[in-house]
């Protein structure tokens, strides 16, 4: 079986890699990423823009292939919250035909500064966090995400993602109800 990513993103792929040997009917598939445009804007600002994002993503790398899985993620405004919003990873994954869902959980941060540079500055999580001095790591998205620098290692990025591919893979799981 080939499953292709529609990412470059070493978190991302590697959760792929992981979770689908948790699910007996994935494992041992061939992953493959592939960068492809995610159709939104570099850091998605609602959860519509970012589910738009994962979708687009998984269908723009749908080739030769039996599943693809595009994984994105953003922001999105959640009432009363100190800040008005959330980070949430989302993850569709696609079969050809349809697209099926999942969300990780969703967390604020805790400095204000960092979602205003986002929210209203578009910056992304990246650059917003390396502006403000939380860190000088270029690639802490590829790495453990800004979720791990601020949960001190207990979440990482890849974490976070593979809450949100096995959400999705609820949809694909054979049940004998």
């Amino acid at each position: 079986m080939k499953i292709k990513v529609g990412t470059q993103n070493k978190a991302k792929i590697d959760s792929v890699i992981e979770i689908i040997e948790e699910y007996s009917h994935l494992k041992g598939s061939e992953v493959h990423g592939v960068s492809v445009e995610s159709e939104v804007s570099d850091q998605p600002k609602s959860l519509e823009e970012t589910i738009n994002g994962a979708i687009n993503r998984a269908k723009n790398c749908f080739e030769d292939c039996d599943y693809s899985i595009g994984l994105e993620s953003g922001w999105m405004n959640v009432p009363k919250t100190k800040s008005g919003y959330m980070d949430v990873c989302v993850c569709a994954i696609y079969d050809g035909k349809e697209c099926h869902l999942g969300l990780s959980s969703a967390w604020e941060f805790p400095n204000k500064d960092v979602t205003d540079l986002i929210i209203k500055e578009g910056l992304n999580t990246t650059q917003a966090i390396n502006k403000v001095g939380m860190t000088n790591n270029e690639n802490i998205g590829s790495e453990e995400g800004a979720i791990g620098l601020l949960t001190k290692g207990r979440m990482t990025r890849k974490e976070y993602t593979k809450q949100a591919l096995r959400t999705a893979l609820i949809h694909l799981d054979t049940f004998d109800f």
